[in-house]
């Protein structure tokens, strides 16, 4: 609801803007003079603010030119006398988005402060974007500590020609950090070649990583070249590697040694450049001891790792990631769908099993499925509200613990003190003494007759 601030000395103008733009659902607050306004303006933040040119104390230029001072963004609208439009114009010149001649109309008011707050919204989308830029890298986005560590991570190993394996849930991210380290590279003029290992089935993999020759088995009508030879110069991106087959992770491990291999059915071999990209939600370590990875192609992948957190690990990520998506499928579906503040604490809350991807996935339903201007709570599905509340409950029983904890140690020590005088301990405590046997039998607080006669 935006906040509309109507600064008029006349009782009856005032009385009737005020009146006019509460009945359109708009948050009104009204001063008679130009001081008070100022304290107001400095005080509270205001979307829209009117104000006449002739006020006691400070006139409509003063409580401007304070306004702009304030937020240059809030567009302040001035109501002037016909016989002083010279004094509007140069209020536009000062920084005023438009002027009302008296007498006017309600009808023109609605119609100025709709425009005005129009190109308000216009003003802090582009204000967001920009710092969205700020906060991104590359891709990637997210202003965490953990975020920045990983960052300064990529930075480091784009320089290089290392095997690097990413480590990370699904939906954490670890194809796009693959690309960044790509696109930050010597390699980024080169192809960036994906594949999943998970996808493909056994008895293709082999051809998609390495190519076949014309008649190398049933349907190789043609020769063709595999994701290796593809990616020459490039970057081969392993995704989900863990579930590679071991009869193809052998095959695997020469090509990374030898840079070197030969197509399905071919006897020559060819040379070639890559730098590999692996990535992983699997324990490699734990399918080593049971036998389904090679330990000596783990420690040839895994020169530099880098271990993207869980969503549910960096919360303070997850406003920046709601507002890119918002903005992105507004942008595609011609939309303006806001989130409640109550909206966004419970997604905030809410433990993402499906990280990022899980996150971009409700927004863009939200934003499909909505008619509505702002998303409250009672909007979303049954499972994000009850798994927020489930999240804030685990949090507040942390807490608790925490303060039981300070709070058993501390009448410990005064117990001691006192060397367990109750009535002396409770004054000490500022409890009442039933108060203070009470909390003894909560915390098991007993005095140590055995400990007192070895003293």
């Amino acid at each position: 609801m935006p906040k509309i601030l109507i600064v008029e000395d006349n009782p009856g103008m005032r009385k009737m803007l005020v009146q006019a733009l509460t009945e359109k659902d708009y948050d009104v607050a009204e001063v008679a003079d130009g001081l008070e306004a100022v304290r107001k303006i400095e005080t509270e933040g205001y979307d829209l603010i009117i104000t006449d040119l002739k006020l006691p104390g400070i006139d409509g230029l003063e409580v401007l030119k304070k306004a702009k001072g304030n937020n240059p963004n809030s567009p302040v609208i001035i109501i002037t006398a016909f016989g002083t439009v010279e004094n509007a114009v140069e209020a536009m010149r000062q920084g005023a988005y438009d002027y009302i001649l008296k007498p006017f109309s309600i009808k023109e008011v609605y119609l100025k402060i709709e425009k005005a707050l129009s190109q308000q919204s216009i003003i802090s989308e582009n204000i967001f974007l920009k710092e969205e830029i700020r906060n991104r890298f590359g891709r990637l986005i997210g202003s965490s500590a953990r975020m920045q560590e990983i960052y300064q991570l990529i930075e480091k190993v784009s320089k290089s020609s290392s095997p690097v394996i990413i480590f990370g849930e699904s939906g954490t991210g670890k194809e796009l950090v693959a690309r960044e380290i790509h696109e930050r590279s010597a390699r980024k003029d080169k192809p960036f070649v994906p594949v999943n290992c998970a996808a493909l089935a056994e008895g293709v993999l082999e051809s998609e990583l390495f190519g076949h020759e014309k008649g190398a088995f049933t349907g190789a009508v043609a020769q063709k070249k595999g994701r290796f030879e593809l990616a020459d110069n490039g970057t081969l991106f392993l995704d989900e590697i863990g579930d590679l087959p071991l009869n193809i992770q052998v095959k695997l491990l020469r090509a990374l040694q030898e840079q070197e291999f030969e197509r399905v059915g071919g006897t020559k071999s060819i040379k070639v450049d890559v730098r590999i990209i692996a990535a992983t939600n699997k324990d490699l370590k734990k399918a080593i001891e049971n036998g389904r990875f090679r330990e000596d192609l783990f420690y040839r992948i895994n020169v530099v790792p880098i271990s993207l957190p869980p969503l549910k690990n960096r919360r303070e990520d997850i406003s920046e990631l709601m507002a890119y998506f918002l903005h992105k499928y507004n942008s595609e579906l011609h939309k303006d769908i806001r989130l409640s503040a109550n909206t966004m604490g419970i997604l905030t809350a809410y433990n993402w099993h499906g990280n990022v991807r899980e996150l971009e996935n409700v927004i863009e339903r939200i934003v499909v499925l909505t008619d509505k201007a702002v998303v409250e709570p009672d909007d979303l599905p049954k499972e994000f509200i009850a798994g927020a509340s489930e999240a804030v409950s685990r949090q507040k029983g942390l807490l608790i613990d925490e303060i039981e904890a300070i709070e058993r140690e501390r009448i410990r020590g005064v117990l001691e003190q006192c060397k367990y005088n109750q009535t002396e301990a409770a004054s000490m405590l500022g409890l009442k003494r039933t108060s203070l046997q009470y909390k003894m039998k909560k915390y098991n607080l007993v005095k140590d007759e055995k400990k007192e006669k070895d003293v």
